[in-house]
C-alpha cells in the first residue's frame, strides 16, 4: 500500500493547521479534529481497498513474434468485483524491447471488462520471459494504490523474420521468384533426370529424340530432362564472432538464417533434403531430411541462436560434417572471414570437397564499400581508401584461389545473401554437377 497525491496533501494541511495552533489558540482543536477525521477516512478507505479484488487478466498475441517487427499484444482486464475499479496497468516486457502503449490507465465498472492494445519491437531472437503484468489498484477515494504483479508469465520466443521470409516463399511457390532476381531457367533435356516426352521443338538435339516413341506416335517426339531430385544440400553455418557484425541495425547472422530458411524452403520443393550443422558457438546438428515440415523444424532450431565470443574453427567443423555425412552433398558454408581466417577456411573447404560440392558464402560489411564510394578530400579519407582497397584486393586474391581448387565462392553483402544463394543453387542443379 502506498498512499497517494490526495492523502498527502490532506496531511499536509492539517500539518499547517497544527503549526498555526502555536499561535493561534483557536486552531488547537480544529487541528485535533481534523486530524481524527483525516485518520478515519485515510483508514476506511485503506480497508475498502484491501477488500478489492484484484483484476483477471488475460494476454492475447502470437505464439511467436518476428524479429525487428512492431506486434501486437492485447491485455484482456475483467473486474470480478461488484465495485469500480481504477487502475493503472503495465505490462512486464523484456526491457530491450521498444514499446509503444504503455502504462495504461483504466476505470472498469461493476463486473465490467476492458481491453488494453499495445505493441513490442523485439530486437533480438530467442527466448524472452514476460514476467506478468504490473496492476496498480487505487482506493475508491484515491488515496491509496495497491501494486501488484498479476499472471499471465508466459515466455515470449522471437523468430527470424518470418514475413521476409514467407514473402520469398509465397513467390517461390507461384514460381515469381525471378521478381526478386532469382534466375531460373529451365534447359530442356540438359538435366539428369527424364522428366516427360513430349513433340519434338525447334532447338532440341538429336539426342533427346525417343526413337520408339517416334515411330509409335508417327512424329517426332522428344524426351525431356529435369533437375536430379533427391539430393542433399547442408549447411554449415557460423555462429561466431565474426557473425556478431550488424549492417543499418541488422546482424550478420539473421541475415544467414533468413536466407538459410529460404533456400532450404525452395529445396525441400524440389524434392532435395536439407540439413544444418552449425560451428563457432552453440553446436547444432540437424540431419538431412526432405519432409513438409523440414523447414518449420529447422525455423524451431535455430530461432534462438546467438553469435558467440568465439573463434570459430571451420576445419574442426568440416571433419565432425565429414563424419556426419557420409553421402555426397551440395555444403553451403555461410561465414564472414578475415586474412587470418582465411587459411582455415580453404583447409576446410578442401577437406569437404574430397567428397562434397562446397559454396562458401563469404559476407562483407557495407562500411566497407561505403568507404570506396565515399569522396576523398582529405589525407586521412585518402589513407582510409587505400587500406580499404587493399584489404579489399588480398580478400578476393584469397576467394580466386579457393575458385582454383574447385569452390565456389560468393563474396557478397549480408543483404544479397538469400538471393544470391538461391541462384547458386539452380545453376548447380541445371549444371548437374552434384
Amino acid at each position: 500500500m502506498h498512499p497517494r497525491p490526495p492523502l498527502l496533501l490532506a496531511l499536509a494541511a492539517w500539518t499547517s493547521v497544527g503549526l498555526a495552533a502555536a499561535w493561534l489558540p483557536w486552531a488547537w482543536p480544529v487541528w485535533q479534529g481534523s486530524g481524527l477525521l483525516i485518520a478515519a477516512v485515510a483508514l476506511g478507505d485503506w480497508l475498502a481497498l484491501r477488500r478489492l479484488a484484484p483484476p483477471r487478466i488475460t494476454r492475447r498475441m502470437g505464439r511467436a513474434l518476428p524479429l525487428g517487427v512492431w506486434s501486437s499484444v492485447t491485455l484482456e482486464v475483467a473486474n470480478p468485483s461488484d465495485q469500480s475499479l481504477k487502475l493503472s496497468l503495465h505490462d512486464l516486457h523484456p526491457g530491450e524491447f521498444a514499446l509503444r502503449g504503455l502504462p495504461v490507465d483504466l476505470n472498469l465498472g461493476p463486473r465490467q471488462h476492458g481491453r488494453v492494445q499495445y505493441r513490442l519491437c523485439p530486437p533480438n531472437r530467442g527466448d524472452f520471459p514476460l514476467t506478468g503484468c504490473d496492476v496498480a489498484t487505487r482506493s475508491p477515494l484515491g488515496w491509496w494504490r495497491r501494486t501488484r504483479i498479476l499472471p499471465p508469465a508466459e515466455t515470449l520466443r522471437v523468430f527470424p523474420n518470418f514475413a521476409e521470409i514467407s514473402r520469398y516463399t509465397l513467390l517461390a511457390a507461384n514460381d515469381q521468384l525471378a521478381e526478386l532476381g532469382v534466375r531460373r531457367l529451365r534447359r530442356l533435356g540438359s538435366g539428369a533426370e527424364f522428366h516427360q516426352l513430349r513433340e519434338y521443338r525447334e532447338g532440341d538435339s538429336l539426342r533427346q529424340i525417343d526413337w520408339k516413341a517416334t515411330s509409335r506416335m508417327r512424329k517426332v517426339i522428344a524426351r525431356e530432362y529435369q533437375d536430379e531430385r533427391d539430393q542433399r544440400l547442408v549447411f554449415l553455418l557460423d555462429c561466431g564472432r565474426r557473425m556478431r557484425h550488424r549492417d543499418q541495425g541488422r546482424g550478420h547472422l539473421d541475415e544467414a538464417l533468413n536466407a538459410l530458411l529460404l533456400l532450404a524452403y525452395v529445396a525441400v520443393r524440389q524434392g532435395d533434403a536439407v540439413g544444418l550443422m552449425t560451428y563457432g558457438g552453440p553446436q547444432r546438428w540437424f540431419a538431412p531430411r526432405k519432409e513438409p515440415g523440414t523447414v518449420n523444424r529447422l525455423l524451431q532450431g535455430v530461432y534462438d541462436l546467438q553469435p558467440s565470443l568465439e573463434a570459430a574453427d571451420p576445419q574442426v567443423a568440416a571433419r565432425v560434417l565429414l563424419a556426419a555425412m557420409p553421402r555426397r552433398a551440395l555444403v553451403v558454408i555461410i561465414t564472414n572471414s578475415r586474412d587470418e581466417d582465411q587459411e582455415g577456411l580453404a583447409q576446410a573447404a578442401q577437406l569437404l570437397r574430397r567428397r562434397h560440392l562446397v559454396v562458401i558464402a563469404d559476407l562483407r560489411e557495407a562500411t566497407l564499400d561505403r568507404a570506396l564510394e565515399a569522396p576523398i578530400d582529405t589525407l586521412d579519407e585518402a589513407l582510409r581508401f587505400h587500406a580499404v582497397h587493399g584489404w579489399m584486393a588480398e580478400r578476393r586474391e584469397h576467394q580466386e584461389r579457393l575458385r582454383h581448387l574447385g569452390i565456389q565462392v560468393l563474396d557478397l553483402l549480408p543483404a544479397q545473401l538469400p538471393i544470391a544463394l538461391v541462384n547458386r543453387y539452380f545453376e548447380i542443379k541445371r549444371a548437374g554437377v552434384l
